[in-house]
Formats: structure tokens, sequence, C-alpha cells
């Protein structure tokens, strides 16, 4: 893989960082009932102390690599499931949609691992390590959301 491919995978994190951050407060503002109290002060906090701060390194390696992240007129968006449920109590649904797009962020991680490393890049190779670390740390607090719902 050359630089272009990670500069490539760096504007796809931020992309996916930036929606995630806007999903998951949309979420924490429209979920209802009480079993979504500690779901919400989880995305809220996520969105505010790691996805955003994920965002800002992604972007401020993307400047070290003379590129830079997209803007509102670039954004792509993919997370369809994570788009608030129609009923506002569905706190299942909105932590299905975290753990799938937690998975897809470990993915693009991984992916970007391998391609700093195949581009003699140990800095960014570095971050998306750190990066990796965050994502795979909120997927397993989601999925133990997840086991105290019944199918």
């Amino acid at each position: 893989m050359t630089s272009d491919d990670v500069i490539d995978l760096l504007r796809t994190a931020y992309n996916d960082e930036i929606e995630t951050v806007m999903n998951y407060l949309t979420n924490a503002t429209v979920l209802d009932g009480v079993a979504a109290e500690e779901v919400k002060a989880s995305l809220r906090t996520d969105a505010t102390e790691e996805e955003l701060l994920h965002a800002e390194r992604i972007g401020e390696r993307l400047k070290e690599l003379d590129a830079q992240p997209p803007a509102s007129f670039e954004f792509e968006p993919h997370q369809e499931n994570l788009q608030p449920p129609e009923d506002t109590a569905d706190v299942l649904s909105v932590i299905d949609g975290v753990i799938e797009y937690e998975e897809a962020a470990i993915d693009t991680y991984r992916s970007l691992i391998a391609a700093a490393r195949e581009a003699d890049d140990p800095v960014t190779e570095d971050l998306a390590v750190t990066l990796l670390s965050d994502e795979e740390s909120h997927r397993t607090e989601f999925r133990s959301f997840r086991k105290g719902y019944k199918e």
C-alpha cells in the first residue's frame, strides 16, 4: 500500500468518527425510559470524550501528511443502523447499532495499521493502534449492555 492508501483510510476514519459523534449525541438525546439512562450517558461521554477526540487526532495526522480531513460537502453518511429508532424506548436497536459500527471502526483501524506498516509510516500505525484499543473497549461496554436484554 502507499501513502495515498493511508490518507484515504484516514479520511474514511475521520468521516466515520464525525458521523458517530452525530449519531451518538442524537440517540443520547432521543432515547426514553429508565433502561435508557446508562446507555445515554455512555453515548454522550463517548461522543464528546472519545469519538470527537479521535476525529481531531486523525485530522491532525492528515495535516501532518499534507492532506486534510473531509469537510461537510464531502461528508458521506453510512450508519443506517445508528439512526434514532422510531420507538424512542427501543434501546436495544441503538445498542446493536453501536456494536455494529464499533466493529466497522475496528476493521477500519486494522486496515489502517496494515496500510501504515506497508507504507513505513509508524506514526500513523501508532495512532491507529491507540484508536483501535478505544473502539474495542467501547464495543465491549456495549456488548455488556446487550447482555441485559432478552430477545
